[in-house]
C-alpha cells in the first residue's frame, strides 16, 4: 500500500499562489508517476498535472492550467509539489494527489489507484 498525504491548501486572493505538497509513504518504490487532481462542488474529478517518478519526470496539464501551474517532485524526499499561480475562483476545489504503478499499455493520465484525503483551495474576490 502506499500512503499520500496533501498539505499547502488554504484560503488565497484571486491573482494569488499557494503551493500544493504530497508526501508519499509505504511501498513507494512501485510508483512510477504522481498526480493532481481536483474536484470542485457538483463537478467530476478532473485531471490536474501528472508526473513520471523515473523517465526524467516528464509532466502533463490539462489545458485550463497550462502557464499557471508547475508540477515537480523531490524524489529523494518522495514528494511532490504544485505550485499554482494566477489563481481563479474557477480553481477553487479540493485537490487530491495520486499515485500509480507501472502499467502497461495505459496512459500516465489514467490508472491512479492511490489517493490523498485532499486539500482544499479557495480561491476568492
Amino acid at each position: 500500500q502506499v500512503q499520500l498525504v496533501e498539505s499547502g491548501g488554504g484560503l488565497v486572493q484571486a491573482g494569488g499562489s499557494l503551493r500544493l505538497a504530497c508526501a508519499a509513504s509505504g511501498n513507494i518504490f512501485s510508483i512510477n508517476a504522481m498526480g493532481w487532481y481536483r474536484q470542485a462542488p457538483g463537478k467530476q474529478r478532473e485531471l490536474v498535472a501528472t508526473i513520471t517518478i523515473t523517465s526524467g519526470g516528464s509532466t502533463n496539464y490539462a489545458d485550463s492550467v497550462k502557464g499557471r501551474f508547475t508540477i515537480s517532485r523531490d524524489n529523494a524526499k518522495n514528494t511532490v509539489y504544485l505550485r499554482m499561480n494566477s489563481l481563479e475562483p474557477r480553481d477553487t476545489a479540493v485537490y487530491y494527489c495520486a499515485a500509480r504503478r507501472p502499467m502497461s499499455r495505459v496512459s500516465l493520465t489514467e490508472g491512479y489507484e492511490y489517493w490523498g484525503q485532499g486539500t482544499q483551495v479557495t480561491v476568492s474576490l
